[in-house]
């Protein structure tokens, strides 16, 4: 069976309670996409199954891939995958959002990856510890970092066995030469499942939205040989700067300019020595555990912990 003979009929089968859908009729369009106006396959495929939702009435986490091949976290490479995985509950965070109902790590031999749970989805809650067959998930991307959702379709089920988890952290140290553009307090899409960025205003998915504060520094360490790129998310940025998102908020509104915050964070962080443990996604190290060293491997540096990037 020809590839797109393969996507075809499982588009097919997605939609087979819904629609009255025809394999020929979908790889016709398949074929459409990739042959005439060369579009790669995977995004063919996307765009074909939008059009099927859109005619169903349906929303994306409605309907399931089926066939779904059993994937080690490592081993996710791919936005919009349906996949099953085996893994256990390593960490649970507090959910930043109402719509969300739960958020943490999973973890496998191969290492660990974020998951969320939507409220709306109405699934079981997961248990901190508890290893899980969980079929039907798909993946996400987010500038090179992947994480996993679960949805509607989502099938749970907890196994008596444990996991030792691989450890997929990494240990940096050096001095915080730089704090990068998109520090400070910024503004996230609110939107259900989206944590990107605005720029000016607007989310490059979901367009102008009103947006939900928040505190980060993307920053750069320097050992004197290689430099790494590292992100602490709000937990550690408020522990380093002893600036609460709130009180973020009220420098900005009594300056009436937000850069007064990342400023104040540049001139009380810069030169100092710090040593960074977390996983590397893309060409970020995601800041876990925090220590500052009053110089390089001071060994009474205190340790941070963050709960959540």
């Amino acid at each position: 069976m020809s590839d797109l003979r393969t996507h075809a009929a499982e588009i097919a089968e997605q939609f087979s309670d819904h629609l009255d859908v025809d394999e020929d009729e979908v790889e016709e369009r398949l074929e459409n996409l990739v042959e005439e106006y060369r579009v790669p396959v995977e995004e063919a495929r996307r765009s074909v199954i939008n059009s099927y939702l859109e005619e169903a009435g349906l929303e994306r986490d409605e309907i399931g891939r089926g066939g779904n091949d059993e994937v080690h976290l490592a081993d996710i490479d791919q936005d919009e995958q349906w996949i099953d995985v085996t893994a256990k509950v390593v960490e649970l965070w507090e959910p930043r959002s109402d719509s969300i109902a739960q958020v943490g790590l999973l973890g496998d031999e191969s290492g660990r990856t974020k998951f969320v749970a939507f409220e709306t989805s109405d699934l079981p809650e997961l248990e901190e510890g508890a290893v899980y067959r969980l079929g039907n998930v798909v993946t996400d991307e987010y500038q090179g970092n992947f994480s996993v959702k679960l949805n509607k379709t989502t099938s749970i089920e907890e196994l008596d066995e444990d996991i030792e988890v691989g450890d997929d952290a990494i240990t940096v140290e050096g001095a915080l030469v730089d704090i990068q553009s998109g520090s400070g307090l910024i503004k996230r899409c609110p939107e259900e499942g989206c944590t990107r960025v605005l720029q000016n205003g607007r989310c490059s998915e979901h367009g102008d939205v009103e947006g939900e504060f928040d505190l980060r520094i993307k920053g750069v360490l320097d050992d004197g040989e290689e430099v790494y790129e590292v992100i602490f998310g709000r937990d550690v940025t408020e522990d380093l700067t002893g600036v609460t998102l709130e009180e973020a908020q009220q420098m900005a509104m009594d300056a009436l300019d937000t850069t007064v915050v990342v400023d104040e964070m540049r001139e009380d962080l810069l030169g100092t020595y710090y040593r960074v443990s977390g996983p590397e996604l893309g060409r970020y190290v995601l800041a876990d555990e925090v220590e500052r060293l009053t110089e390089p491997a001071d060994p009474e540096a205190v340790l941070i912990k963050a709960r959540s990037i």
